[in-house]
């Protein structure tokens, strides 16, 4: 009997040490109403069904992207330099181990940039520096098409070139603005191809508009802008908030090769010009009239005795030129081109490139303390390269 006592002691030991056990480190084994392991969980997916009828979230500028994005384009170029001969072709000992290698080969090399298809007809508008010296030029649509494309013309003193791509149909084209509709403050997307990583849309604000003597082309009205803008993008196109193109991406500022929030456009206006010049001659066509013309400083004003540095300082005329047969010479100072006034050197280039050659203009000039009245026959704007430069007109 005692034994059986003691077995019967031992088992509630042991079951009640279990229980002290299991309560403390298994605590839900041991409860008997608890909710089942597994729950049903009712989650809430958007449609992926998309139609006319979507709209944009506050913000979003999805719209404007999908509008204008179709109509631009990864140019891609390839330039074949010509054969140079070998800098030691005459050196006895480079002979002796090289033998008769009279000329380097020709290198080929490759670029990239941005372009906008500006009508369905496949013209293309992108910057000179883009194409510039291209032996071969390639264009891809956003939608993975290609073609090849030929030059119809450029202007390097704006950076614009026209293009046109062979063979394409069903060309998407962008809607232009008005540059009158822009103002500091607008929201801009940049859309173009950086550094060959695909198409890229970002998004900032005018941070100005006129821009100018940036030293980056000879006609500038930039608009600045701190959309993202990087190597690549050259060509690709500005749009404000309804896709509507405003500009062609053109310049950044940067100290190291990457975007710091400055970036410059050429203006939907003067691009416009461009573009329906040369493809109506194949070339831009300006009045020149031969004269190297200057700022104004508050030194040079002193010196002379004027009264404002409202003005440009013909600074020299070429002989034989129309400035010269119209009686302009060096030390007038130019006041008003067809009774509009001149502020500056920079406003009297863009006025006098503006009219057409051939045409009789009358121009108004401070000589010594008088203003006379003379008539100058505007003359062809030579093109870059030759009498021309930057400053001259």
């Amino acid at each position: 009997m005692r034994r059986l006592w003691l077995i019967f002691t031992q088992a509630v030991t042991v079951a009640v040490a279990v229980l002290f056990v299991l309560s403390t480190l298994k605590p839900g084994w041991l409860q008997t109403d608890r909710e089942p392991l597994a729950k049903t969980v009712t989650l809430l997916q958007a449609s992926g069904h998309h139609d006319d009828t979507r709209v944009d979230a506050p913000g979003s500028y999805a719209a404007a992207a999908g509008r204008s994005m179709p109509a631009v384009v990864h140019i891609f170029t390839s330039t074949r330099t010509a054969a140079t001969r070998n800098p030691f072709h005459d050196d006895p000992l480079f002979r002796h181990f090289f033998g008769d290698r009279d000329n380097v080969p020709a290198q080929p090399s490759s670029g990239l940039g941005s372009g906008v298809i500006v009508s369905p007809e496949g013209y293309v508008l992108t910057n000179n520096h883009v194409i510039e010296s291209a032996n071969e030029i390639e264009v891809a649509l956003n939608d993975g098409r290609k073609y090849p494309a030929h030059l119809i013309g450029r202007d390097p003193e704006t950076d614009l070139a026209v293009l046109r791509i062979v063979g394409g149909t069903e060309l998407p084209s962008i809607v232009f603005s008005t540059l009158e509709s822009l103002h500091v403050g607008d929201v801009v997307l940049a859309i173009g191809n950086p550094f060959g990583v695909g198409q890229t849309v970002t998004m900032g604000i005018v941070s100005a508009l006129g821009r100018t003597r940036l030293g980056i082309s000879t006609f500038e009205n930039y608009i600045q802008t701190d959309a993202a803008i990087n190597p690549g993008n050259s060509g690709g196109a500005l749009v404000d908030a309804n896709g509507n193109l405003v500009g062609i991406n053109t310049a950044i500022y940067s100290r190291s090769g990457g975007s710091l929030g400055i970036g410059f456009a050429i203006p939907v206006s003067l691009a416009r010009n461009v573009l329906e010049q040369i493809v109506s001659t194949g070339e831009v066509t300006r009045g020149w009239i031969g004269v190297e013309i200057q700022e104004i400083t508050p030194e040079l004003a002193t010196s002379f005795g004027m009264p404002n540095l409202d003005g440009a300082l013909i600074a020299g005329v070429l002989r034989g030129s129309p400035a010269e047969r119209g009686g302009v010479a060096p030390g007038d100072v130019l006041l008003e081109v067809e009774g509009r006034a001149v502020r500056d050197a920079r406003e009297m280039l863009e006025m006098v490139a503006a009219l057409p050659p051939g045409r009789e203009a009358q121009f108004k000039l401070r000589r010594d303390d008088r203003e006379i009245q003379t008539v100058v026959e505007i003359g062809r704007r030579p093109t870059p390269g030759t009498n021309s430069g930057r400053g001259r007109n």
